[in-house]
């Protein structure tokens, strides 16, 4: 009766499907047996046989269970199904044939026909409609082993069906799928392989209790889809912690489609799953033209956003890449990269530091590029805000050093990738950034209706994995053994994965070096909802397989100068505006004009340049007005 409740339209469909059959394989077997001696036999009774055949299989299909399976995941167990179904009808149809006409109008040899005809147009267009849609079909067995682990598969699609046939393949199988929770309603009741979709992911409490008052006891709960919005992966980890599961991940379905291996493992799952959103939809085709033949230059080439940087845009087949870094590992790292994955494609690796105004004339002199990613920065909040010198010549004047040196030299566009740290910033490190920022926009607003190089800023937050993120500390904290430090129970960051962030800034990009982008705007990345840093460190630790407070300990340490307990990502008078792309929004901070910009910058470096500690940061506060501090976390800043 729960099948009744559950069956779906689809479900609907097949069985009205499976009826017509019927009375087309009855009609079938008629004609096969008598063929043109079928103008012997009165037509009348032999319709109300195909009637009653049509009736009895309508009443054995809707409770043999035959809808239970998905026609795209047809098996072994659906062939088995649709046997017993057809076996049973022919069965009852010859019993009550019997007793009604002593097979007085109707050939003895048209039952047994009849069920090949039945089997053949049921189990037919099932395994056609699969063997269409994945271009394979496979009747395996169920196979595992008494020591196999018990799990809950989170997702009745592809990669569900997938992961119960490897297993099935397997020849000592680790895992046994018992069961399946969707969050597909429509899919509650349906079997993929025989194993049922017991409920929806909200209903995992009532299918733990059912499983349990089975005598069935799942040890992991684990993922089958890769593109899970990050919110509902962390509302799975408490659900399977609740249970005393652990939560694990299938490995991509590439992995699975190029052959399935004789030993399936499941993985553990990463903290960019927890923190991952869906893929959002991006117009390639003009991330394309943008790059597309093109010679390009990416500044911090050898950096986390740097380095993602240069893959994407080498897979959009630019004419040259220069790769500049001046960390002489991080770009070896990168080159060597870039070497194996595109040896076709010309590059140029410059170890040079962007504070060299000369030394980066020389290398747009060599290179000419015409496009530049500047994502050469110094972000590290606390160590910027011990050096402050170096922070301040690196992220304002190297950032004027390349975009003086873009406009010099034609450079069509240039992007700036900014923080939002640089949003009300209480650090050196976002001021700073605040101040490249400014000084970009100036140029762009400067430009007007012109032909000269297009200034294009992205703003974003944190990246999972980057330089000096709270993330990779964590995992190493792990990995000791704990304790993870926490500067705050209250403090919240928006959270991005690099491949995203890249992808967005490309986008961004795109969008704005075309005509219809206003000048001076800056492009904010949508990073979703701000996560408790307190939450991912609890998260972190259940997905060690250990328990907070208890194995791993969490210790508050304190905020860091410079630090924020709330990052934002608009200012207050910057309100913004949606684009056509989403995951895009657009900002217009205040705008002060070159003239009025140049003068207060070219005070401040010759303040760095000479030293003058006691100068730099009054000089940015002017640049700044928005930016604050505490006097206390200033004097400790200025001390150490």
């Amino acid at each position: 009766m729960n099948f009744i409740r559950n069956i779906s339209s689809r479900g609907l469909v097949a069985y009205i499907h499976d009826i017509i059959m019927s009375g087309i394989a009855f009609a079938l077997a008629i004609y096969l047996r008598l063929g043109d001696d079928s103008q012997f036999y009165a037509v009348e009774p032999m319709v109300k046989a195909g009637l009653l055949f049509m009736a009895l299989s309508a009443v054995v299909f809707w409770f043999s269970g035959l809808y239970r399976g998905v026609w795209r995941y047809a098996s072994l167990n659906d062939l088995l199904a649709i046997t017993r179904a057809v076996t049973v009808t022919v069965l009852s149809f010859l019993l009550i044939l019997f007793l009604w006409t002593r097979f007085l109008h109707v050939p003895r040899s048209v039952i047994p026909i009849s069920w090949f005809t039945l089997m053949a147009l049921l189990g037919g267009p099932r395994f056609l409609y699969r063997l269409v849609k994945d271009r394979r079909f496979d009747l395996s067995v169920e196979n595992g082993t008494s020591q196999s682990i018990a799990v809950l598969l989170v997702g009745a699609g592809d990669g569900a069906e997938l992961f119960i046939r490897a297993l099935r393949r397997s020849p000592e199988a680790n895992y046994k799928a018992v069961g399946i929770v969707s969050d597909n309603p429509a899919r509650v009741g349906r079997q993929i392989h025989g194993i049922e979709v017991l409920g929806t992911t909200h209903e995992i409490p009532t299918v733990m209790k059912r499983l349990k008052s089975e005598g069935i006891r799942p040890q992991r709960l684990v993922l089958t889809k890769d593109d899970m919005d990050g919110a509902q992966v962390r509302e799975l980890l408490e659900q399977a912690d609740s249970f005393g599961m652990t939560l694990a991940r299938l490995p991509q379905l590439t992995e699975f489609k190029s052959g399935i291996a004789d030993k399936v493992e499941v993985r553990p799952v990463a903290v960019e799953d927890l923190l991952g959103r869906p893929q959002m939809p991006l117009d390639r085709d003009a991330m394309a033209k943008l790059i597309e033949g093109r010679r390009v230059l990416v500044t911090g080439a050898g950096g986390s956003i740097g380095s993602e940087l240069v893959r994407q845009v080498c897979a959009f087949a630019p004419a040259e890449i220069g790769l500049l870094d001046h960390s002489e590992h991080a770009l070896y790292t990168i080159d060597r990269e870039t070497m194996e994955r595109w040896p076709l494609l010309k590059r140029h690796s410059v170890i040079a530091d962007v504070r060299e105004a000369k030394r980066i004339a020389k290398v747009f002199s060599d290179l000419r590029p015409e496009l530049v990613f500047h994502a050469a920065a110094l972000k590290h909040v606390p160590l910027v805000e011990d050096n402050i010198v170096e922070g301040t010549t690196s992220n304002v004047g190297g950032t004027i050093n390349i975009a003086d040196t873009c406009i010099a030299t034609g450079v069509s566009v240039m992007v700036l990738i900014s923080t939002d740290k640089a949003v009300n910033p209480s650090s050196i490190m976002g001021a700073t950034k605040r101040i490249a920022e400014s000084y970009c926009q100036a140029l762009d607003l400067k430009r007007g209706d012109g032909d000269g190089t297009r200034f294009v800023t992205v703003r974003f937050g944190n990246v999972l994995g980057s330089t000096g993120s709270v993330v990779p500390l964590f995992q190493r904290q792990l990995a000791e053994g704990g304790p993870l430090t926490v500067t705050h129970p209250d403090m919240t960051r928006y959270f991005m994965t690099v491949g995203e962030a890249v992808e967005l800034v490309l986008q961004a990009s795109a969008f704005g070096s075309s005509k219809e982008f206003d000048d001076g705007k800056i492009f904010v990345l949508d990073m979703g909802e701000p996560i408790r840093i307190m939450d991912l460190a609890e998260q972190m630790i259940r997905l060690a397989g250990s328990t907070p407070g208890k194995d791993i300990k969490i210790d508050i340490v304190g905020t860091r100068p410079g630090e924020k307990l709330f990052e934002e990502i608009f200012h207050g008078a910057e309100p913004p505006v949606g684009t056509e792309f989403p995951g895009l929004l657009l900002a217009a901070p205040r705008v002060s004009s070159l003239d009025e910009l140049t003068p207060m910058i070219d005070e401040l470096l010759e303040a760095c340049h000479g030293g003058d500690l006691d100068a730099i940061r009054p000089l940015i506060r002017k640049l700044v007005p928005e930016y604050h501090v505490d006097d206390d976390d200033s004097a400790k800043a200025a001390a150490g």
